[in-house]
């Protein structure tokens, strides 16, 4: 299939969030897949495309696949919306509100923001407006999980990864605050990294960083990787982690500010494979870096992307970029499968 463009993709794909019905599986794709490195070839087929499922959104953020259900949910960050799409159906609002309950206007990023499903199958969302971490079991009502830390409510959770023994790492960015860092209603001076504990203690991570954004686990859950979204110093920083959970002194694991020409974007969400790599999205798609923190290759979408999860068998990586949801099969599995 013959590529189109951008501007032609968004009139032909913009209502896709209104199908009640998917009758095609032939996606237009975006992009290209660029190789840094001979390793790429055992991780993405030569002939693999960034295939476009749906459009139309506001900010797409937050992936995450559910297994009981075979779809995938997101959220749309600007819209205070969190998507459902499944194959064979499409894109169909799932939630609204997502993130902030309130009255009146609040900031451009008042939504849900990262998702994750816990051990239990419950979903687990980063709520920016609401400032919290709230749980919903299916078919049931959200529940707040923390929405603070010492007494202080937290600026507006971003981003999210649960450990295979329930332990919670998520980051708190000012992002969500409708002034941000010089938002009066702030309570917490930094932005921190946090551990929440199975029986919901919260203790904190690390608050070296200026804008910590994706977070994720190693697969073998000795190691923390957090990405930071500062232009400054746009960086994936990795924090060992002692058998309670708490982590020790962090050291750099990937610079992107050498590789600023691939695009637009600093590190954001951020996933890792079985055998190590991790995902990155930021520059302009998605970095492909090995375990020892090289670049070895880019899925190049063209946009500004935020966030990327594995979902079908474990081989598929779903990518929100800006208005799209897009994926890509690979020939590796990601850390939850």
């Amino acid at each position: 299939m013959k590529p189109i463009s951008i501007t032609t993709l968004a009139l032909l794909t913009l209502l896709s969030i209104k199908l009640q019905g998917q009758d095609s599986t032939n996606f237009p794709y975006i992009g290209e897949v660029l190789r840094f490195d001979r390793k790429v070839d055992s991780l993405i087929k030569k002939d693999a495309k960034i295939e476009v499922l749906a459009s139309g959104f506001a900010w797409g953020e937050g992936p995450v696949w559910v297994k009981d259900g075979d779809f995938l949910l997101f959220s749309d960050v600007h819209r205070n919306q969190i998507v459902k799409w499944t194959e064979g159906v499409g894109a169909e609002v799932y939630l609204e509100p997502s993130g902030y309950t309130g009255y009146g206007t609040y900031s451009v990023g008042l939504g849900s923001n990262g998702l994750a499903i816990d051990d239990k199958g419950r979903l687990i969302s980063c709520e920016h407006g609401d400032r919290r971490l709230s749980m919903m079991a299916f078919g049931e009502g959200k529940r707040t999980l923390v929405d603070n830390y010492q007494g202080k409510r937290f600026n507006s959770p971003n981003d999210i990864a649960i450990s295979r023994t329930g332990r919670i790492y998520f980051t708190d960015p000012p992002y969500g605050l409708p002034n941000r860092e010089t938002d009066p209603t702030r309570e917490i001076d930094f932005a921190g990294v946090y551990l929440l504990d199975r029986i919901g203690n919260v203790s904190l991570i690390t608050d070296e960083l200026r804008f910590p954004n994706g977070v994720e686990l190693s697969h073998d859950e000795r190691t923390l990787y957090v990405a930071q979204s500062d232009p400054e110093n746009p960086i994936v920083m990795a924090y060992p982690l002692e058998n309670n959970g708490k982590a020790g002194k962090g050291t750099l694991f990937f610079d992107a500010k050498p590789h600023r020409h691939l695009g637009e974007g600093n590190p954001d969400g951020l996933k890792i494979d079985q055998q190590g790599n991790l995902w990155v999205t930021g520059n302009g798609g998605v970095m492909i870096i090995d375990p020892k923190g090289k670049l070895i290759g880019h899925l190049s979408t063209g946009e500004r992307t935020a966030n990327c999860a594995w979902g079908d068998d474990g081989s598929t990586l779903y990518i929100t970029a800006d208005m799209y949801l897009c994926r890509i099969k690979t020939k590796v599995t990601g850390r939850e499968f």
